[in-house]
């Protein structure tokens, strides 16, 4: 791990140490720099759960990522800087479809040298750089609300198990819950194989990348383009080939000519979500 690199990355300077001050600013110099990007997925090239590969990806080649390589690789960072972290199975959404979504999502508990039990610091923290929109700072496995730059959040405990992340209200995920307890590395395999694979995935389905910029956040989900910031969103639809590839560069720091490729499914999608939604409407007025 070129500790060095991944700083120059994120624009990180200063001495790491395994403490609570590091770890907030990697954190939100991690988010402010690098776009949650799950392109791949829509190109139909291979990802992986291996951090090394993260590092190519993300620092490398100067890419974005999702969840598997964003928490991959931060994790693996806060380790060689000597944290104690712990990769947990996180369930996007499970509130939703229950516990079939369980390693959907790659969360972690962080343990600093000033940050134990009694140290009057409130470890353990929760971190996670993989969420898109998520939280721009790590917090304590607490329950209770969040705030960070303007967006509000809330951690709360289901029962004696399972935590919950509620994002903001203008998220592109509503939550993800978790179980504080090491992953299962299969868990998380079969789970980033459905995503990246299956028909019914959102990643398949939908071109999605995120990122905070500043106290804006961008969300490009197909044809649909938002910034957000103070509670107001502004939204237009991408128009052509030559406009995607032009915001990918330009608001998410992503170089990649050939997502131009991925047009002609992205209008589909489009399409198709307008017409299900229309007839919805449809429906929903002849019951009325």
């Amino acid at each position: 791990m070129d500790l060095q690199a991944y700083y120059d990355r994120i624009g990180f300077r200063g001495d790491a140490r395994p403490d609570v001050a590091t770890l907030v600013a990697l954190h939100r110099a991690h988010l402010l720099a690098i776009p949650y990007d799950s392109l791949d997925v829509q190109l139909g090239r291979p990802v992986s759960l291996d951090p090394a590969a993260a590092f190519d990806k993300i620092v490398t080649r100067r890419r974005g990522g999702w969840c598997y390589e964003m928490n991959g690789l931060f994790g693996a960072v806060l380790q060689a800087i000597g944290f104690k972290v712990t990769r947990m199975a996180g369930a996007a959404m499970r509130e939703a479809r229950g516990d079939f979504m369980i390693g959907s999502h790659l969360v972690l508990l962080v343990e600093s040298q000033d940050g134990a039990a009694g140290s009057g610091m409130g470890g353990p923290w929760i971190a996670d750089v993989g969420f898109g929109d998520g939280a721009l700072e790590p917090f304590q496995l607490a329950p209770g609300p969040l705030s960070f730059d303007g967006y509000d959040f809330r951690l709360e405990a289901l029962d004696a198990q399972w935590w919950r992340f509620h994002n903001h209200p203008a998220g592109g995920a509503k939550s993800f819950d978790f179980i504080v307890e090491p992953a299962d590395p299969a868990v998380l395999q079969e789970k980033c194989d459905w995503l990246h694979d299956a028909p019914d995935s959102p990643f398949v389905q939908n071109l999605i990348c995120q990122r905070y910029r500043g106290v804006e956040i961008l969300q490009l989900v197909g044809r649909s383009y938002r910034q957000i910031e103070g509670g107001v969103r502004r939204e237009r639809l991408i128009d052509s080939a030559e406009d995607l590839v032009e915001v990918l560069a330009r608001d998410f720091t992503i170089d990649l000519p050939e997502a131009a490729g991925l047009w002609p499914r992205v209008v589909a999608r489009h399409e198709q979500v307008m017409a299900d939604a229309a007839a919805q409407a449809a429906a929903g007025s002849a019951e009325a």
